[in-house]
């Protein structure tokens, strides 16, 4: 029989969800530990450390995308451990202090925190960088944003929030280009940047493509792009680096329509069929290479 001062069991509901799972990810990466290098506690002021609430807000973004300001009723919902806190230190996920901390990460050195995060995915999960697909979208801003001017900040340039080539057909508001390159094992993200509004997709190319150069450790990955990819600044520099890529050649190109006006006249042999040996050998050059002779 229990004591009769004893206090009854309360019963008490919390998810996990698929925290679990995700956590596991996270943790195979060591995402929280690349975090924490970049953001380190250096203040004593600070009630969270930037690394946990940073933390908590990737893993709102990768299952339920809950806003800034509802972060704190989100994470309420799940035992605090899973996000490596404490109950008490639920309350403290307000929306001043997780902008704070995503102030200190737009101040940090993300390009090198993204590297590692994707090199450190890349060696624990074995993913294939032989081929990588890289493509642009844009990001649609309602309001002025009268301070996003691409001013400098902490030696960097900013991104200008801008008017451009609208591709959610909304010309009259501003946007910023994303630029994302995914591995074709998997669709894994691995290199990703944030361009000016009005910047056109064609000269991405060559930044995206150095800096994957720099990220692969070689040059010869296939580079898989759009038909933006198709201007010969781009092709040139990729090729002459010993680059390999593949695109979509625009029937705006003189040689779309060579090539549509050849297979219209091809004449067909006897057979009733085109002999593509003699046509191609009637269309081409010959290149010629020239080799020692043995001995």
């Amino acid at each position: 029989m229990e004591p009769a001062n004893q206090e009854p069991f309360v019963l008490r509901t919390e998810t996990l969800g698929a925290l679990p799972i995700v956590n596991h990810f996270l943790d195979r990466i060591g995402l929280d530990a690349i975090i924490d290098r970049f953001l380190p506690a250096n203040d004593a002021r600070l009630r969270l450390d930037p690394a946990v609430v940073i933390g908590v807000l990737v893993r709102n973004l990768t299952i339920d995308h809950q806003p800034i300001y509802a972060l704190a009723e989100w994470a309420a919902g799940f035992d605090p451990a899973l996000f490596g806190l404490t109950a008490t230190d639920v309350d403290a996920l307000n929306d001043d202090r997780t902008g704070r901390m995503l102030d200190r990460l737009f101040d940090t050195d993300r390009a090198s925190l993204i590297t590692h995060t994707v090199l450190s995915a890349v060696r624990h999960f074995d993913i294939n960088m032989d081929q990588l697909h890289n493509d642009s979208t844009t990001v649609t801003f309602s309001g002025g944003y009268h301070q996003a001017t691409g001013a400098v900040r902490g030696d960097k340039p900013t991104p200008t929030i801008t008017y451009g080539h609208n591709k959610d057909h909304r010309p009259d508001l501003k946007q910023l280009l994303c630029v994302l390159t995914v591995s074709a094992d998997g669709a894994v993200p691995v290199a990703f940047r944030v361009e000016d509004g009005n910047t056109a997709d064609d000269p991405t190319h060559i930044p995206t493509w150095d800096e994957l150069v720099v990220l692969v450790g070689r040059p010869d990955f296939l580079y898989v792009a759009d038909s933006k990819l198709c201007n010969r600044p781009a092709m040139d520099h990729i090729n002459s680096h010993g680059g390999r890529f593949v695109t979509i050649l625009p029937r705006t190109r003189k040689e779309d329509r060579q090539f549509r006006d050849r297979i219209a006249t091809i004449t067909p042999s006897r057979g009733g069929h085109a002999s593509p040996k003699a046509s191609l050998r009637s269309t081409t050059s010959t290149r010629n290479s020239c080799h020692p002779k043995p001995g």
